[in-house]
């Protein structure tokens, strides 16, 4: 009988990262990470896409994960984005993230260069080996072009250390819950599908809107846990404008604009990303509005 130990259930925040013009606002991050805390959140998941790790040196995303962990200081688990698409390169961000501390690694597929499903068997099970820490694989199709089939995913359950999946295919999900069994967790990685996949049997969420709304994404996943549905969906109805308008361009551009509405203050996203255009900015305020976050 396999032994997986679930990272967590419920809310983990895929936190922005603050940027000023010469590096990373570590004082406004540790702000972040204090309120994510006192919300309720149930775990932290640092430089992910949302904490836009594609534009942080190594040496900077190094330092961005120990930030957190120390921060963070075991109250909750602490996941450290470290995929790459060069497994050697993974492997090293994994080790050092383990090394300071991180609770748990989220890895994404290989993007750009790619690979097939048994590269991907490969890739992941190299990593996992190289790390006692446990591995949350991150199917993002969208932005890698490349699935993790579910037969790949029931392959890799022989790896102890990788536990769950953040997966963003929802054509898929039912068939990886029954392949991979009930110790393999499965988080939405859209905040949008979070309530149809608890309905499967996922566990939780990875989330972006619980950058600005985490008291109540974490109460829409555990109503839901806890047997209330009724009004747990009612609340991922409720929010659906709101997450139009926050993915209405990009993520992290519209969460970043939104924070920074709210007077949050945390920078620009780095470029290649730009600013929102004026109409869609407009959408987001009128939402931000109708939720109650912003004033005016």
């Amino acid at each position: 009988m396999s032994t997986r130990k679930r990272v967590f259930t419920g809310s983990g925040v895929a936190i922005v990262t603050p940027f000023k013009d010469d590096g990373v606002d570590f004082e406004k991050l540790g702000e972040l990470i204090e309120f994510q805390i006192r919300e309720g959140t149930d775990a932290l998941i640092i430089c992910g896409t949302t904490g836009e790790a594609s534009t942080m040196p190594d040496e900077e995303h190094k330092t961005v994960i120990k930030f957190a962990v120390e921060k963070v200081n075991k109250r909750i688990p602490v996941i450290a984005g470290t995929g790459s698409n060069d497994t050697r390169h993974a492997i090293e961000l994994s080790r050092y993230a383990e090394e300071v501390g991180a609770d748990a690694i989220l890895s994404v597929t290989p993007y750009y260069n790619k690979t097939t499903q048994k590269g991907l068997y490969e890739h992941f099970k190299a990593i996992a080996k190289s790390i006692s820490i446990p591995v949350i694989l991150y199917n993002v199709p969208s932005r890698t072009n490349l699935n993790i089939n579910p037969e790949t995913m029931q392959a890799l359950c022989e790896c102890e250390n990788i536990v769950a999946v953040k997966e963003c295919n929802f054509h898929q999900v039912g068939e990886v819950i029954n392949l991979c069994g009930p110790d393999f967790t499965v988080y939405s990685g859209e905040d949008a599908m979070t309530v149809p996949l608890l309905s499967l049997g996922g566990k939780g969420v990875i989330s972006v809107m619980a950058n600005i709304i985490p008291r109540y994404t974490r109460d829409m996943v555990h109503k839901y846990l806890n047997g209330d549905t009724e009004s747990s969906r009612n609340m991922q109805l409720a929010v659906l404008p709101l997450l139009k308008a926050l993915f209405s361009e990009v993520n992290p551009i519209p969460i970043k604009a939104a924070m920074n509405l709210m007077g949050l203050n945390v920078g620009k996203c780095r470029m290649p990303l730009v600013d929102m255009s004026e109409k869609n900015l407009e959408l987001l305020k009128a939402e931000l509005r109708k939720f109650g976050l912003i004033q005016n």
